[in-house]
């Protein structure tokens, strides 16, 4: 983890976190041959659509199906990153490579800022993914100070859906911060 990295606990309904067991959490994939095993397994029909991720602090990727919370890829804990992503096989010179055909920091239960690229890069490249060099679609997340509600900031209004307070510039989302 980076000097200014920021983790990110989990935000979002305490009903999910509690239905975390022991052994839940995302496949682990540390390394191209992780990679290989677990894309090796999955069908069609899956890889034609994202999958749910998260980067946890060992800077690793952890992948569950698209449907999967985000707390139980992360097994409860606190993480870098988490959001969507999807993947494509391109062949290349008699070759075929895996590369991240999009990406993004939609998580509503960790809610992680889109300054939390560089640690999903990190993971990507130690899991031997090609990558963009930016989330695809990055989420603008913001806690109203007034109301307390998390809201998506969209096309830069930062103004809270829920009672109308301004929303805060600055990523603020974890009231324990």
């Amino acid at each position: 983890m980076g000097a200014r990295e920021r983790s990110y606990r989990y935000v979002g309904p305490a009903e999910l976190k509690a239905g975390v067991r022991p052994g839940d959490g995302g496949r682990r994939v540390g390394s191209a041959a992780e990679f290989g095993d677990w894309v090796a397994e999955r069908s069609a029909a899956e890889l034609a659509e994202p999958f749910t991720y998260v980067v946890g602090t060992d800077g690793v990727l952890r992948l569950a199906p698209r449907r999967s919370e985000h707390v139980a890829c992360a097994g409860g804990a606190v993480v870098l990153s988490a959001g969507e992503m999807g993947f494509v096989r391109e062949f290349a010179r008699g070759a075929v490579r895996w590369t991240v055909s999009e990406v993004s920091n939609q998580s509503t239960g960790y809610c992680p800022d889109v300054t939390s690229w560089p640690a999903v890069a990190r993971a990507l490249d130690r899991a031997g993914l090609g990558r963009p060099s930016g989330f695809t679609h990055e989420v603008v997340f913001r806690r109203c100070p007034d109301c307390q509600e998390h809201n998506i900031v969209r096309e830069d209004y930062f103004v809270c859906v829920f009672c109308g307070g301004d929303l805060p510039e600055a990523w603020n989302v974890d009231p324990s911060l």
